[in-house]
């Protein structure tokens, strides 16, 4: 390029033909600079779309999914706690229930075991009331004494929750009843109770003692036409 200029200083003809080659090549450079700068710039663009940034979409994606599965587990963890605290609730109130009525099964039998031991002593009483009959003002004083005594204790009995059987007339029934005596009769319906030799008593719905009774039987005659 130099050359030429230098040779258009001797020859002034070229010299304007030689500044347009100069020109048009620095005019070719620049073109082809910039078109290699855009071609950089579009490189560039696309080879930084196809890095995995990780504050673009592809790590968003990532980190949304770990998120979700970290979530998804400790959901599973606490409907797993969940479910282990309601079975412990539910097993801790049948616990509960069942000592608590090994608890009042427990005081039952104490109570009744202990009340079954003093009813010989009520059939005391009840048998000096009947067979006593007190003849002086001394032996009335003395008969009142005692029945006191018998009457504050079958209060205590009741309000203890003990009741007596009232088993005359009643239709015989071996949970309650003891049949120590059948007498055939007609006045009475078969299988009814008679007599009650001694009396029977229960605690709620427990038996305490079974009262011994005597039982209707058919007829005498009756059984023979049966027989025949």
């Amino acid at each position: 390029m130099v050359d030429d200029i230098h040779q258009s200083e001797h020859d002034p003809s070229t010299e304007s033909e030689v500044i347009e080659e100069i020109l048009a090549e620095d005019a070719v450079d620049i073109d082809f600079e910039d078109v290699v700068e855009a071609a950089a710039a579009t490189v560039e663009a696309d080879d930084t779309d196809d890095v995995v940034d990780p504050s673009g979409d592809t790590a968003d994606v990532s980190i949304v999914a770990d998120l979700e599965r970290q979530v998804a587990g400790l959901k599973a963890q606490l409907e797993d706690r969940a479910n282990q605290s309601m079975r412990i609730a539910a097993d801790f109130e049948n616990y509960r229930k069942r000592t608590s009525k090994e608890k009042d099964d427990l005081a039952t039998q104490i109570k009744g075991d202990t009340i079954t031991e003093l009813l010989p002593v009520v059939d005391n009483f009840e048998r000096a009331r009947s067979q006593i009959k007190p003849q002086t003002e001394a032996e009335m004083t003395i008969h009142k004494s005692y029945q006191s005594v018998y009457k504050q204790l079958v209060d205590s009995l009741k309000r203890l929750g003990v009741s007596a059987m009232r088993a005359e007339g009643q239709e015989f029934d071996p949970l309650l009843h003891e049949a120590v005596m059948r007498e055939p009769t007609a006045d009475h319906p078969e299988g009814s109770v008679i007599e009650e030799f001694v009396r029977g008593y229960q605690l709620g719905d427990r038996v305490l003692r079974h009262a011994m009774v005597k039982v209707a039987a058919p007829p005498e005659d009756v059984l023979e036409d049966s027989a025949t």
